[in-house]
């Protein structure tokens, strides 16, 4: 394939769109192995049609400045190569690539401050397309946050999956960050405070008010009893004057 082939080629021209920059292109090769597609065909409508859009095997776009997002094979298209793409960053040679990226920083750093701008892999909250989109996961604090930037939050998460971070990290251990050495503790006048601490007040305030209404129940129930043996003793003392 020639330069300016590779350049107008799809695969190259869907990544470079704005907010795509997360993901990577997927080798021509791994897109022909039919085996690496096992199963696609039925979870993406047009399919044939999808596949010929990405492997630049439609004569209709000759150029990309035909392609528009709006066409049903489209998004069809677009439908298959996040499918593709999800399977194939968990290949050796995807993982590599994004191995590069996570190492540039080009997934953006953890917003934790005592994380010290640690580098972030993009994850999904679900494998299914259109569920939700994607997430950053800190290796270090081992937590996820939304993309800072409003272009990165549209991207479904369904590109990358579940299981990529874990899967890049036990497969590559030198990229595996250091546990934080620091941990923020609440302090107050320089004391740490107990975490049971922030609990204390509100469960203190549901006993008081578990003691009081236990009190007024106990007056209600004892003043009760009271009058029903006053009533007892005066309808004896009527029933002895009658006899």
């Amino acid at each position: 394939m020639s330069s300016t082939e590779d350049e107008s080629s799809w695969v190259k021209w869907f990544c470079s769109l704005k907010g795509n920059d997360f993901l990577i292109e997927v080798d021509e090769d791994y897109i022909q192995d039919r085996f690496n597609l096992t199963g696609l065909n039925e979870q993406v409508p047009h399919f044939k049609r999808a596949l010929q859009l990405i492997t630049d095997m439609d004569d209709e776009l000759s150029t990309k400045g035909k392609r528009t997002a709006n066409d049903l094979a489209d998004q069809a298209a677009e439908l298959l190569y996040e499918l593709i793409h999800s399977r194939f960053i968990l290949s050796p040679r995807g993982m590599q690539t994004m191995a590069i990226k996570f190492k540039r920083g080009d997934f953006g750093q953890c917003q934790r401050f005592l994380c010290e701008n640690q580098n972030c892999l993009p994850v999904g909250i679900s494998d299914v397309p259109g569920e939700g989109t994607v997430k950053l996961f800190c290796p270090r604090c081992r937590d996820i946050y939304i993309p800072k930037m409003t272009r990165h939050q549209q991207l479904d998460g369904a590109y990358f999956g579940t299981g990529f971070p874990s899967m890049l990290l036990l497969s590559m251990p030198e990229l595996r960050p250091v546990v934080p050495s620091r941990k923020y503790e609440p302090r107050l006048y320089g004391f740490k405070i107990h975490p049971l601490g922030m609990k204390a007040p509100r469960a203190g305030v549901k006993q008081v008010a578990a003691r009081k209404q236990d009190s007024v129940c106990s007056s209600h129930g004892g003043s009760t009893n009271t009058m029903s043996n006053v009533s007892k003793i005066i309808m004896n003392s009527k029933a002895n004057v009658k006899r």
